[in-house]
């Protein structure tokens, strides 16, 4: 892709390096830094949750006796803050009111960048891909500017959080493990840098038209929370059985696809910045993560648990939407699930 003198998107929160990713309290951290007492599978991954049925052993005989009752103290010490800080409000929302201005809060925000007090310094290879992500998230934001126009909308563009690691967002605990995802509780796309060289390594799926498909489709995923289409999707599946709810979500990846497509139709129309390959690289890429192509990588093979669709439907929707340019071919909702 040609993005020489291209403007860079301000609308992004860079949290690379920090703690936890900030937002919100990740309870199994605490758990995991005072020693995983009763028995919590707490640390790094956010997992294990309070261990509710070891609450009661809180007694100086038995093992693990004395952290059952550390691990109590510091749940009454988080709640206390809870009603002088908060009103009462969520764990979540504790940051808002107490995190503020140094002191305690710090430790949950995910100010501290690293463990000994050193600044983040990305090398110059992750220097160039933030800049890169940051001008491809500022055509999306041109690009559906116009689309929205067209259907007499304004587009409320998302943020995009660059982080590493693992982070806190309105939709839980996000790890890099995940890849790029959107969250539309937060209407933000977050993207840990290290995915492109993910992509690299393990899919074969290189090039700059095929970074940038990436983005787009979550950015589609954005569209669809803007247009109704992905809450009206969401309450759909959750009337369903996981069978048909996978079908659902197959719908709404394709999509996605589908819209990351129209993207780079409407990218190229206004700036004319495709250059030989790149499509090539885009539908390389669908490929690649198609739920067979993976399933087929990983041993095995189930149909019924695709949840993002085939290779050749990725490849389809993707190059419907860049060879049409057209919002109204892409609602694959209205298609019977057996020919999309």
């Amino acid at each position: 892709m040609n993005l020489k003198g291209r403007r860079k998107s301000t609308n992004v929160q860079d949290r690379r390096g920090s703690s936890g990713g900030g937002g919100g309290i990740d309870i199994g951290d605490i758990l995991g830094k005072i020693g995983r007492s009763g028995g919590s599978g707490g640390g790094n991954g956010g997992g294990g949750g309070l261990p509710m049925g070891q609450m009661p052993g809180c007694s100086p005989g038995g093992g693990g006796g004395k952290s059952g009752c550390m691990l109590i103290a510091i749940i009454a010490i988080v709640l206390l803050l809870l009603l002088m800080c908060n009103g009462g409000g969520s764990l979540g929302n504790l940051l808002g009111s107490c995190g503020q201005g140094g002191g305690f809060g710090d430790i949950f925000t995910g100010q501290v960048t690293d463990p000994n007090g050193k600044e983040y310094e990305p090398s110059a290879e992750e220097d160039s891909l933030y800049d890169f992500t940051l001008q491809i998230l500022g055509s999306t934001e041109d690009v559906w500017t116009k689309e929205f126009q067209k259907l007499g909308r304004t587009y409320n563009s998302p943020e995009l959080v660059i982080y590493s690691g693992r982070i806190q967002t309105g939709c839980g605990m996000g790890s890099s493990s995940t890849g790029p995802f959107y969250c539309s509780a937060d209407r933000k796309v977050y993207i840990d840098l290290s995915f492109y060289d993910t992509m690299r390594r393990q899919l074969g799926a290189q090039g700059d038209f095929a970074w940038a498909y990436v983005i787009a489709h979550e950015v589609g995923h954005h569209v669809q929370n803007e247009l109704g289409t992905l809450s009206k999707a969401h309450a759909k599946m959750s009337q369903q059985s996981q069978t048909e709810a996978n079908k659902t979500s197959v719908q709404i990846e394709l999509q996605a696809d589908f819209l990351a497509g129209l993207w780079g139709h409407d990218e190229n129309e206004l700036f004319g910045s495709l250059e030989a390959g790149d499509l090539e690289e885009a539908l390389s890429t669908a490929i690649v993560i198609g739920d067979d192509y993976l399933q087929k990588q990983a041993g095995y093979h189930n149909p019924q648990g695709y949840t993002h669709g085939t290779s050749k439907q990725r490849e389809k929707w993707f190059k419907k939407g860049f060879e049409t340019g057209d919002i109204n071919q892409g609602n694959t909702f209205a298609i019977p699930y057996d020919r999309l």
